[in-house]
């Protein structure tokens, strides 16, 4: 080849591959399009683990996406009311929340079992529903229903029984009892006679010091600590039977979401689920020490009468049974998720109850 027919086909093949690039760019720009989304949270910035989670789903969303996707957290209050996120992605005034879906049970109680109803599943048996036994795909056959879409996004772990001013000690002490109780157990409780109350998080220690409320209950030992509860009411019972494995979520606007590109959509679900295990690893770490300090600082605690436990199971089947014949969605996801944890709890009793008994006498016995 002569030098001037090389230059020639090289300054013809140096165009071609400056157009290809040129054309290519825009190509590239709009499969990573900068979208920036709001996210309204429905909890404090104070409660920094059950905040958090929802800053976590954005620090992995924006690396996955190379900056392309931004999520901004927006703590509880300062775009929506705790309570009213989900409409608020409904209608498209906040893209996004991160939240317990049990907060809208009101507009539908097929919401609770998205969260936590009492006598649910644990977190393990409720992840596993989510993720493997159909769930997740349920929830979102009721979500789109909303105009969301949603993908668990943290999970506290078995709760507590929340604070109280006076121990209950038979199932005829929780008559007239006036209790800041979160979602859905609410209506299970005014079965035997509590008069709930919905409260914000960050409202409860004053409602508690004013004697606006008789009892509350929250999350566990980290939180509750944090929030200072046990110096308004020192009694701590346990354990939080309508909340065995509630699970928070990140709702989003479904129409917005059919808008994103695939990878972002990929994104998002990833992110979540990162968020869903960080979240519940994080508590498991700190209860323990929080725990320690509240009965330290004056706490006592106190488990559940049997007759309160076994009263709130019968006034849950009952409700249950109530709702599921006049609203067909949550007869079919709660008979799913029954069916998963009769299984799960065969395996259980097996190999992780032996275990961990075990392991809890040689701890007792100062063996560990």
């Amino acid at each position: 080849m002569d030098r001037r027919s090389f230059l020639t086909k090289a300054t013809v093949g140096g165009v071609a591959a400056a157009g290809a690039s040129a054309l290519a760019a825009p190509a590239i720009a709009q499969e990573n399009p900068q979208i920036t989304w709001r996210v309204a949270s429905s909890f404090p910035k104070a409660f920094d683990t059950i905040y958090g989670a929802a800053e976590t789903m954005s620090k992995y969303i924006s690396e996955m996406t190379q900056g392309g996707l931004t999520l901004q957290v927006f703590p509880a209050g300062e775009l929506v009311p705790a309570f009213e996120t989900a409409d608020a992605v409904a209608s498209g005034t906040v893209e996004a929340t991160h939240t317990a879906p049990y907060y809208f049970w009101g507009k539908d109680p097929t919401y609770a079992l998205g969260c936590a109803t009492p006598f649910g599943m644990n977190a393990r048996q409720m992840n596993a529903w989510l993720y493997y036994g159909g769930g997740q795909d349920m929830l979102n056959e009721f979500y789109a229903t909303q105009g969301l879409i949603g993908f668990a996004a943290g999970n506290t772990g078995a709760q507590m029984g929340g604070w109280y001013r006076k121990e209950i000690t038979s199932l005829a002490d929780m008559q007239g009892l006036k209790m800041r109780v979160g979602g859905f157990a609410g209506k299970v409780l005014e079965k035997l006679g509590v008069v709930p109350q919905q409260i914000p998080g960050g409202e409860i220690y004053q409602a508690l010091e004013k004697g606006t409320i008789d009892a509350a209950e929250w999350v566990g030992p980290y939180d509750d600590e944090k929030a200072g509860f046990f110096k308004v009411a020192p009694i701590y019972h346990y354990p939080g039977y309508w909340e065995g494995g509630p699970t928070l979520a990140t709702m989003l606007n479904l129409a917005k979401w059919n808008e994103l590109p695939a990878h972002y959509q990929a994104a998002i679900k990833t992110a979540c689920e990162a968020a869903n295990a960080n979240m519940l690893a994080s508590y498991d770490h700190k209860n323990p020490t929080a725990l320690k300090s509240l009965v330290a600082n004056g706490a006592q605690l106190k488990p559940f009468p049997q007759d309160v436990l076994n009263g709130a199971f019968e006034a849950a089947n009952a409700t249950y049974a109530e709702i599921s014949a006049a609203n067909p969605m949550f007869k079919k996801i709660k008979d799913s998720q029954d069916a998963f944890k009769r299984d799960a709890y065969l395996w259980a009793q097996i190999a992780e109850y032996n275990y961990d008994t075990f392991m809890m006498v040689q701890q007792q016995a100062g063996m560990l």
